[in-house]
C-alpha cells in the first residue's frame, strides 16, 4: 500500500522537502496566554512558513504542543517556549490523540503518515488526524483508508490565505471527512482561521483548494502582466494599483498581495519576494490541478498555461522566491 501511495504521490508531488524561511526568532512565551488545565496537548508536524504561525496560534489559544519538523532548527523556538519537541511523527502520535500536519507535497504526507517512523506506527485508536497540506485528493483518500484501519479518523483541511493570514489567524480551511467529526476538527481549526468550511467526504477539501490555487495562479499572472504593461506605458505603479482596486479588475492578487515592489508593504514583493508561498509549491499545486483535469476530462486552458509558466520560473532560478515573483520574471524575460 505504501509503495502505491508513493508512486501516486510522485506523479503530483516533489521528492524533497522545500527548505522554508522561518520568521525572525521571537519569544513565544511573550505572546502565549495559556489555560493549561482545560487544554490537552495537540501534535503539530511541519513548522514551515505556514505551519510555524499556525502552531503559534494554537499556543495563543492555550493548547500545549508536541511538535516535529524534519529540520530541527524549525522546532527551536517552540522548545525555548516550553513546548515538547520529539524526534519523529510516530513519537507525536504516541503522545497526542489530535494531530495537525502541514507539509509541502503528497510525497511528504505519505512519508509522515505511512513511513518507517510515521504516524501510523504508533497512532492511538480514536485519534483525530487533520492534514492541512495541499496534496492530491486521491492520496488523501488513500491515507484516510489506512488511518481508518487503525481505528482513527483522518480529515483533509487545506488552507487559503497565505502567510499573512496564518500569522493573524484568519486562514480559510476547506475540510473533507466524516461530517460527524467536523465539530471536533473545527474546535482546533477555528484557533487558526476565521473561516472553516465543510466540503464533504475526504478529498473534497483538497479539491476545493486545488481549484482555488489554480485561480490564484491565473490571477497573479494576470495582475503581473497588467502592472508590467501599465508601467511600460508610463503609469505610476501605485496609481495603477489604486485604479485597478476600485475597478472591475480588482482581485486578491492586486489589492492584498500586489506583485510589484514598492506598491504595498508587508508582502513578499516588498522583501525581494522572500517568504510567502514559494514558486515551487505553486508549480506543484498547478500540477495537481493538471492531473485532476486530466482524470476528469476538464479543459483548463489558462490553468495549463499557468502551470507551464511556473515550471519555467522554477527552471530559471525562481523556485525559492514567492510565487508573486512572476512579475519580476516577466520584467526580465524577453521571450514572451
Amino acid at each position: 500500500m505504501a509503495a502505491s501511495l508513493r508512486l501516486r504521490g510522485a506523479a503530483s508531488g516533489l521528492r524533497y522537502w522545500s527548505r522554508r524561511l522561518q520568521p525572525p526568532a521571537a519569544s513565544l512565551a511573550a505572546v502565549c496566554s495559556r489555560s493549561m488545565a482545560s487544554k490537552t496537548p495537540v501534535g503539530f508536524i511541519g513548522l514551515g512558513n505556514m505551519g510555524n504561525p499556525m502552531a503559534k496560534n494554537l499556543m495563543k489559544h492555550g493548547y500545549p504542543l508536541i511538535v516535529y519538523d524534519v529540520f530541527p532548527d524549525a522546532c527551536k523556538e517552540f522548545q525555548d517556549a516550553g513546548e515538547q519537541v520529539v524526534s519523529s511523527p510516530a513519537d507525536v502520535a504516541e503522545k497526542a490523540d489530535r494531530i495537525i500536519t502541514m507539509l509541502p507535497t503528497s510525497i511528504n504526507a505519505i512519508e509522515v503518515y505511512s513511513g518507517a517512523s510515521g504516524i501510523l506506527k504508533k497512532v492511538k485508536k480514536g485519534s483525530l488526524l487533520i492534514d492541512s497540506s495541499t496534496i492530491d485528493p486521491a492520496v488523501a483518500k488513500e491515507l484516510a483508508k489506512e488511518v481508518e484501519k487503525m481505528g482513527a479518523v483522518f480529515m483533509d483541511a487545506p488552507v487559503s490565505g497565505g502567510v499573512g493570514a496564518a500569522r493573524s489567524g484568519n486562514l480559510t480551511f476547506m475540510v473533507g471527512g466524516v461530517e460527524d467529526e467536523f465539530a471536533a476538527a473545527q474546535e482546533l481549526l477555528g484557533c487558526m482561521g476565521s473561516s472553516v468550511v465543510y466540503c464533504g467526504a475526504v478529498g473534497t477539501g483538497q479539491a476545493a483548494k486545488i481549484c482555488n490555487n489554480m485561480l490564484l495562479a491565473i490571477s497573479m499572472i494576470g495582475t503581473a502582466e497588467t502592472m508590467n504593461l501599465g508601467i511600460r506605458l508610463g503609469l505610476d505603479p501605485k496609481l495603477l494599483a489604486k485604479i485597478l482596486n476600485m475597478s472591475s479588475g480588482r482581485c486578491w492578487s492586486s489589492d492584498t498581495y500586489n506583485p510589484v515592489p514598492g506598491v504595498m508593504e508587508g508582502v513578499p514583493s516588498a522583501n525581494n519576494y522572500q517568504g510567502g508561498f514559494g514558486t515551487t509549491l505553486m508549480a506543484k499545486d498547478l500540477g495537481l490541478a493538471q492531473d485532476s483535469a486530466t482524470s476528469t476530462k476538464s479543459p483548463i486552458l489558462l490553468g495549463s498555461l499557468a502551470h507551464q509558466i511556473y515550471r519555467i520560473m522554477c527552471a530559471k532560478g525562481y523556485s525559492k522566491k514567492d510565487f508573486s515573483s512572476v512579475f519580476q520574471f516577466l520584467r526580465e524575460e524577453e521571450t514572451f
